[in-house]
C-alpha cells in the first residue's frame, strides 16, 4: 500500500552516488514520506534529495557540522532539527534521533510507535512497539554494504534494501 509507505535512511556521509540510487529507490517504490535519522555531511547533499518525490523529516548527526548550511539547503525538503525529537505521520507516533544513547528508556517514555536511529553503521530492526529501524549505513563507507529500509505503516512491516542489489 503506497499511501503508507516510508523510505528509511541514515549516514548518508556525502556518497552522492548511494544517496542518488536511494532516491531512485524511493521514487520508484512510491513512498510517501523519507526519514533520514542524520549525518549528511554536506549541504550539497539536499541537491540529490531535489529529486525526491516526496517530503523528509530528518535530525541532524553528530557529523553535521554546517547546521546553517543544512537548514538553508534542506528547508524546501522537510522538516530538519536537532534530535531526538517526536512527530507524528502515517497515523503513527515517531521517535527520531541519530545517537543511540538510552534509547530503550528514550522511546518508552516519548510512548510512541516507530523510533529511528543511526550513528551505529549497524542495521538493527526490532518488532514490537515501538517497532526499532536503524536502516544501517546509506553510504556504504564503514561496513562496505549500503542499506535502506522500506516501512509499510499499515502492515508495520519493514523491508530492508541494499542498494547494491535494490
Amino acid at each position: 500500500m503506497h499511501g503508507t509507505l516510508v523510505g528509511i535512511l541514515a549516514d548518508t556521509h556525502d556518497n552522492r552516488t548511494r544517496l542518488q540510487q536511494a532516491v531512485a529507490l524511493f521514487n520508484r517504490r512510491g513512498v510517501s514520506l523519507v526519514v533520514h535519522a542524520g549525518d549528511f555531511i554536506s549541504p550539497f547533499t539536499a541537491l540529490d534529495f531535489q529529486r525526491l518525490a516526496c517530503p523528509m523529516e530528518m535530525v541532524f548527526g553528530n557529523n553535521d557540522g554546517d547546521r546553517p548550511g543544512l537548514l538553508t539547503a534542506f528547508r524546501d525538503r522537510g522538516t530538519l532539527l536537532p534530535g531526538p525529537r517526536v512527530f507524528t505521520a502515517m497515523g503513527k507516533k515517531w521517535l527520531l534521533m541519530h545517537e543511540h544513547g538510552c534509547l530503550e528508556q528514550v522511546a518508552q517514555a516519548a510512548d510512541v510507535d516507530i523510533v529511528v536511529y543511526g550513528h551505529t553503521h549497524e542495521v538493527d530492526i526490532r518488532a514490537g512497539r515501538p517497532v526499532i529501524i536503524n536502516p544501517g549505513e546509506a553510504c556504504g563507507w564503514l561496513r562496505g554494504r549500503a542499506t535502506v529500509a522500506l516501512l509499510d505503516c499499515t502492515a508495520m512491516q519493514i523491508q530492508l534494501l541494499d542498494l547494491d542489489a535494490a
